[in-house]
């Protein structure tokens, strides 16, 4: 069976979608919750208040594709394929989610819940974490060179255990840097 391509359509508030390739297509209002967008490749593409929780991604191309005010719950990204991997999250809920020993280099974390996921042995050199809430979020042997967490709140993780050169922190973020050194900042 030949894979469908779609160019340039925008899809409203549905709950299925055929396999293929989607390039720029907008998608508004879906409920694709437990879809298996497996093989499925998404390029220049845009979700908007969509819910994507518990999706399947297994070998699934994400090129340059921005989620916003979409719930992204228990989704493993480092399924997908890693040729031109670029996603962007503003507004969004990814907790419990994973992207275990992903190059996020490219990506980008807007005003949006990360709370418990999974960034273990990932590559996020120079990502912002703009306004993002960091709860129990996991960050082991994780390269934060040139990462921004300026603004994020939350955050716990060894500078011994990761790579921090050049990351930027506020000063209401220092107790998430020595927590494990059970050090008391007043």
């Amino acid at each position: 069976m030949a894979k469908q391509f779609f160019d340039d359509q925008s899809f409203t508030q549905v709950n299925t979608l055929d396999p293929g390739e989607y390039d720029n297509c907008h998608f508004t209002n879906c409920s694709l919750a437990g879809t298996d967008l497996g093989g499925f490749t998404f390029v220049e593409c845009t979700f908007i208040d969509c819910d994507l929780s518990n999706v399947t991604l297994t070998q699934t191309g994400l090129k340059t594709v921005y989620f916003k005010g979409c719930k992204l719950l228990a989704i493993h990204f480092e399924d997908a394929q890693d040729f031109l991997f670029a996603v962007h999250f503003e507004r969004c809920n990814l907790e419990l989610s994973t992207f275990r020993e992903w190059n996020l280099q490219k990506s980008s974390f807007l005003t949006s819940q990360l709370m418990e996921t999974d960034f273990t042995g990932a590559d996020l050199q120079e990502v912002a974490f703009d306004k993002c809430d960091l709860s129990r979020t996991i960050f082991e042997r994780t390269n934060l060179t040139g990462a921004d967490f300026s603004t994020a709140t939350n955050y716990r993780l060894s500078p011994e255990d990761n790579r921090i050169k050049g990351a930027k922190f506020s000063l209401d973020g220092l107790p998430g840097l020595l927590a494990e050194y059970r050090i008391v900042v007043e």
